[in-house]
């Protein structure tokens, strides 16, 4: 009998699904995360120190506006392609800016980014109640 014929039908051998998955999620939560805590806690008494020289200041206040400017960047291209099935490009010249297609729009994603907003900024929940909030509301759009 060959090798492959063997295991074709033959039961996973290992651990189930869920936690196959819980565990993959685990580990990459530890290496995505983990070297990025490590650079803060161990940087961080170092980077005050260098806010007293004022040259190096200077720089470390052009890489936090550069770091904010990557954040919004992700927040807008990920707001874009979560709200809308398809974003196309216009482009002139050196620019290119996004733009997404209006007839695309998910009104579900719409309804949750709203939910999200209102509990962060009008009912002044914290970010687990609403992440709690959007979950269920999810939950509930998917059971309709």
């Amino acid at each position: 009998m060959h090798a492959a014929a063997g295991t074709r039908g033959a039961p996973p051998i290992g651990v189930d699904a869920l936690t196959s998955g819980l565990l993959g999620a685990a580990l990459a939560t530890w290496v995505t995360f983990v070297p990025c805590f490590l650079w803060i806690f161990l940087g961080a008494p170092y980077v005050e120190r260098l806010r007293a020289n004022a040259a190096l200041s200077g720089a470390l206040s052009a890489i936090s506006a550069a770091v904010a400017g990557v954040i919004l960047n992700l927040a807008i291209w990920f707001g874009l392609h979560v709200l809308f099935g398809r974003v196309e490009r216009l482009e002139s010249g050196p620019l290119s800016l996004p733009y997404p297609d209006p007839a695309t729009l998910d009104p579900a994603a719409l309804f949750l980014t709203i939910v999200a907003a209102a509990s962060l900024l009008w009912w002044k929940r914290g970010v687990f109640q609403t992440l709690a909030i959007c979950a269920a509301a999810g939950w509930l759009l998917m059971l309709v």
